[in-house]
């Protein structure tokens, strides 16, 4: 008899913002980002797609890597226009380094890194998102008016599933 128990849902994982950065985005995120679309808070992705059955193992990972990472400053450099919305770029060299890291000891995963994330990381968190042109045009313009770079501390990273729309929070796991 075959077992056709299906496959946990694909995780995720993203970076934890200190508070008040958090509470900066997702604000934004909840005003601009189409509400019948939005299921799930600001975040930055740092891997998009990750085997559901691995979960333990990346859990393990996450935790024996971090222990030895300080937490990483994060600097807020400008905006994106993404032809249907709007994100802020993200920078740091101590998250890429510890993203890279991750990478290659996630690829050693049953299932691999996906295409979407064995390629370049450009960290971002996206406020706006599937609108029209004009209206992400628009906010474009408004956001980057008024913008002035800032940072903010990462403390971990947040590990979700993807439950096809709406996220579960599976595991937060901290720097340090």
């Amino acid at each position: 008899m075959t077992d056709r128990s299906p496959t946990p849902d694909p995780l995720i994982l993203t970076l934890a913002m200190e508070p008040d950065a958090f509470a900066r985005f997702d604000g934004l995120r909840r005003r601009h980002f189409p509400k019948a679309l939005n299921h799930i808070p600001a975040h930055a992705t740092l891997f998009h797609h990750l085997p559901g059955l691995s979960e333990p193992g990346i859990v393990e990972t996450l935790a024996a890597l971090m222990r030895s990472q300080a937490p990483p400053e994060v600097a807020v450099t400008g905006l994106r226009f993404t032809g249907r919305g709007v994100a802020y770029v993200l920078a740091s060299d101590a998250l890429s380094a510890f993203r890279a890291r991750l990478a290659e000891q996630f690829e050693s995963l049953e299932d691999g890194l996906t295409a979407q994330d064995r390629q370049g990381w450009r960290p971002h968190v996206t406020v706006q998102n599937k609108v029209d042109p004009a209206t992400a045009r628009a906010l474009h313009a408004e956001l980057e008016a008024e913008f002035t770079p800032f940072r903010f501390t990462a403390p971990g990273l947040l590990l979700w599933r993807y439950l096809g729309g709406p996220w579960e929070r599976r595991a937060s796991v901290s720097f340090g």
